[in-house]
C-alpha cells in the first residue's frame, strides 16, 4: 500500500477514486505509567511513556486506515492527514484519513 501526504504519487497515475479511508485508535496509559509520566513532565524533557503509547496508537490507526482502503479495492492512499484530540483526562484519540485510490505506473 502506497501512503503519501501529497495529492499524487510520482511515477503513477490515479485510475480510480475509491473514497475516504480512515482509521482511529484511542489509548490511555496504565495508571502507574501515567503517574510516572506526570512526574517526569514536572521535571521536563521527553516523556518516553507517552512517546511509546502514541507511537503504538499511530501504527494501529494507520493499519486500520489501510485495511479500510483495501476493502474498497485501493492500492494507495493520497493526502494522508493525522488529527489527535484528548477525549478524557489521560485518554487520547488519533484519527488518520486520506483518499483511497487505485494507481498504476505511468
Amino acid at each position: 500500500m502506497i501512503l503519501t501526504t501529497t495529492e499524487s504519487v510520482p511515477g503513477y497515475r490515479v485510475v480510480k477514486l475509491c473514497g475516504l479511508a480512515k482509521g482511529c485508535s484511542v489509548r490511555s496509559l496504565h495508571l502507574g505509567e501515567d503517574l510516572l509520566a506526570q512526574l517526569k513532565n514536572a521535571v521536563g524533557g521527553e516523556v518516553h511513556e507517552y512517546t511509546q503509547v502514541f507511537a503504538q496508537t499511530r501504527e494501529q490507526a494507520l493499519d486500520r486506515m489501510m485495511r479500510d482502503a483495501r476493502s474498497m479495492g485501493a492500492n494507495a492512499i493520497i493526502g494522508v492527514r493525522f488529527q489527535s484530540a484528548e477525549i478524557a483526562s489521560g485518554v487520547a484519540e488519533l484519527m488518520v484519513y486520506g483518499t483511497a485510490v487505485v494507481v498504476e505506473k505511468e
